[in-house]
């Protein structure tokens, strides 16, 4: 995607590209960005990604999620520079450049290494000083988005399936454990390899990072594989692999969904809430996999919630 004129895409262009340079003179010089979202612009300069985040970021729970990413290394990508810096009102971060998985070859999706670092990072103990978990916040925020878009069939059943969630996951009542690291939003588009192309598979993306209840970053896959947009190999090898590395947010063994289907049930609100919201926006029917979405909210309107999760590992 080219650079446009955007004050800020130029200036965090010309940011990256001065980071780049301190970095190593044997520059192969040029610019792409690599996101721009009202949550997030990205651009990288070489080896080098500046990252502008929300414009809502909260500096002080910002500080100590970069210190955390800067001091577990082999889990989380570290910062080029622990702390962030101001620019046209949004808080900047700088990067290394890691290799994304690549969204066209679903067959080397590291299912494997997504679940063995999320078990590392859920086994880490959490500092003091970090915030609570973002992923409820941004599930709520799915949602009222979802309400201020305006009249679509598809609300209601996923208002229903929204309601008969549990207080705490609709960032409405404290988290009934507040003891584990998470990552607060984990899909495959968070894991990168670094050093670039082929190092060992690291996650990135610390906004939500925090502490609060683990079944949260094992949701979004769960709710795939339930909603059977997810092959059952997959999920198995994800969930096997969390597993045997000592995963605190299911069993060992047996039917983990006790723990999962809460958090499962929110993600697929989540998902389906943003869905419908840009189909609005966009004036267009919903595609097949949305509207499977909205199917799975409105079967979970005659089921009840498994509420053991509330008591999470």
């Amino acid at each position: 995607m080219p650079v446009t004129e955007h004050p800020l895409l130029v200036e965090l262009t010309l940011r990256a590209g001065a980071r780049a340079h301190e970095i190593t003179s044997a520059c192969p010089c040029g610019a792409a960005v690599l996101a721009d979202r009202p949550d997030a612009t990205v651009v990288r300069h070489a080896g080098t990604v500046a990252k502008a985040h929300a414009p809502d970021t909260d500096p002080a729970g910002l500080a100590p999620r970069l210190a955390l990413a800067a001091g577990l290394p082999g889990i989380l990508l570290p910062p080029l520079t622990p702390t962030a810096t101001p620019l046209h009102g949004r808080l900047v971060t700088f990067w290394p450049y890691g290799t994304a998985v690549d969204p066209e070859d679903p067959d080397t999706a590291p299912w494997e290494a997504a679940g063995i670092l999320l078990a590392r990072l859920h086994r880490t103990p959490a500092p003091a000083t970090l915030p609570g978990m973002r992923g409820p916040a941004k599930a709520a925020h799915a949602v009222a988005r979802l309400r201020a878009a305006g009249p679509h069939p598809a609300v209601a059943p996923v208002l229903s399936a929204w309601r008969a969630l549990p207080a705490w996951a609709r960032a409405e009542a404290p988290m009934p454990h507040t003891a584990t690291l998470c990552h607060g939003d984990l899909h495959l588009g968070q894991l990168v390899r670094h050093p670039a192309p082929d190092g060992p598979w690291l996650l990135i993306d610390v906004d939500d990072l925090g502490v609060g209840v683990p079944a949260w970053d094992l949701a979004r896959p769960a709710a795939w594989f339930a909603c059977g947009l997810l092959p059952p190999e997959e999920w198995s090898r994800f969930l096997a692999a969390y597993r045997a590395e000592g995963g605190p947010a299911v069993p060992r063994d047996g039917d983990p969904w006790d723990a999962l289907d809460v958090p499962a049930r929110a993600l697929t609100v989540q998902t389906t809430a943003r869905a419908v919201t840009k189909s609005v926006a966009q004036g267009r029917s919903l595609d097949e996999v949305e509207q499977c979405l909205v199917d799975a909210c409105a079967r979970m309107g005659f089921v009840p919630p498994q509420l053991a999760a509330d008591s999470a590992k």
